[in-house]
């Protein structure tokens, strides 16, 4: 391997391998290439090293029931400040690089709200053999410890439970929570603002949709749901993401709210013909204000705050923070 490859290459990246022979082949029946595709990557469970000598100076706190992690500007309450819901990759609230990049924004004059959206289970970055081996039939352990992708297999069960119709009332009660505590900064914003990174960049761009009423969520498809589904408005003021996992083109053709999106070129997890493309497209046809980069050379899940020895990682990561940043400033 080339010394550029090399430097390219991070945990991030191990997802971007295609997989070849048996683990190729999912261990769920009925589960396509496509949906494998959309699995998450090593950057969603393990953290880069931290910036050395960088310590958290937020604090974890509830809102509507809900660990999240508050980072205040530090001139707050005296100055007024606008209200952002960050949304995370799977690491989670108790991640500390996490909680370095909401205190980033908090810098930069914002309210930060970094809500637990996974319910204190965060995404597996270990499998305890142990554990499943308690936890499991014989078949099932057998069919784990055979698999030759056993963390892929550990991270799609992981995925299972926290869906959609999981997480999204998870979100609602947290932005309920926050109007009420944190009215002034709301009001002084004109509303929420979103920032989210891999699996928390599907749900900006949900919120920043014609969402159906959280009553719905969740719930079987019944008449009564369906008529108590109405569309409302966003539920954010304007959203900026980095590398979205999961997303589909339906939910890049709802957005309504303006957007910013930082995407990594060839990225099998936010795939550009399959996904970008098309929501381009219906961005453009319904006059949704939005702006998308492309990063070349930088791995999926380049933009969450970590150290990288690659300069060209490091400007990338830089420059997407500065153009994030920048979108929700100016909306």
């Amino acid at each position: 391997m080339a010394d550029d490859e090399v430097a390219t290459k991070a945990p991030e990246s191990d997802a971007q391998q295609a997989p070849t022979g048996p683990e190729a082949q999912s261990v769920f029946p009925g589960d396509t290439k496509a949906q494998e595709g959309a699995s998450m990557g090593e950057h969603c469970t393990t953290d880069r090293p931290t910036p050395s000598g960088e310590v958290p100076t937020g604090e974890l706190s509830k809102l509507g029931g809900v660990e999240c992690y508050i980072a205040k500007p530090s001139d707050y309450p005296h100055s007024p400040s606008k209200l952002l819901l960050l949304l995370t990759g799977g690491t989670g609230v108790k991640s500390t690089n996490n909680q370095l990049q909401a205190d980033k924004y908090a810098s930069e004059g914002f309210l930060v709200v970094m809500p637990d959206q996974f319910e204190g289970d965060p995404a597996p970055n270990s499998v305890d053999m142990t554990k499943i081996e308690q936890e499991t039939s014989w078949l099932e352990s057998v069919k784990l410890k055979t698999a030759e992708g056993i963390k892929s297999f550990m991270i799609d069960m992981w995925l299972a439970r926290h869906t959609p119709e999981k997480v999204l009332p998870i979100l609602h009660k947290v932005i309920e929570g926050a109007k009420d505590e944190f009215a002034d900064a709301v009001a002084n914003g004109g509303g929420i603002y979103g920032v989210g990174y891999c699996f928390g960049a599907k749900y900006i761009l949900i919120l920043a949709g014609l969402t159906p009423n959280p009553a719905s969520w969740g719930q079987p498809a019944t008449q009564d749901v369906e008529q108590a589904a109405v569309k409302k408005e966003p539920a954010i003021r304007a959203g900026a993401v980095a590398h979205g996992t999961m997303v589909t083109k339906e939910e890049l053709e709802a957005i309504q709210a303006p957007v910013y999106i930082a995407a990594v070129k060839d990225d099998p997890l936010f795939p550009e013909d399959e996904v970008l493309t098309p929501g381009r497209r219906a961005l453009e046809k319904n006059s949704v204000e939005h702006e998308i980069q492309v990063f070349e050379g930088v791995p999926h899940g380049f933009a969450v705050l970590g150290d990288y020895d690659d300069p060209k990682i490091k400007q990338s990561q830089v420059q997407a923070f500065d153009q994030m940043i920048g979108w929700i400033k100016g909306h």
